[in-house]
């Protein structure tokens, strides 16, 4: 018995055909360059994201202990 995932069942409540073609007829959709590049550049911006998040604290830490540093000498 084939397992059936959630992606499945999500593509087949978005479009019934699409997902025949698919999964029934073998029939790969368009595009499929178009859609791994833009597969890299979320992941590439995701790294971004959690990057600017700890440069973000590490600025914080470095204005904390410059202050007190300002205020304690």
């Amino acid at each position: 018995m084939p397992t059936i995932r959630a992606s499945e069942l999500g593509e087949y409540v978005y479009c019934a055909r699409a997902w025949w073609l698919r999964r029934v007829a073998g029939v790969e959709p368009a595009g499929r360059e178009r859609r791994a590049a833009g597969t890299a550049r979320h992941i590439r911006h995701g790294r971004l994201v959690s990057f600017s998040g700890g440069a973000l604290w590490a600025g914080v830490f470095v204005f904390v202990v410059g202050l007190l540093l300002w205020l304690f000498s």
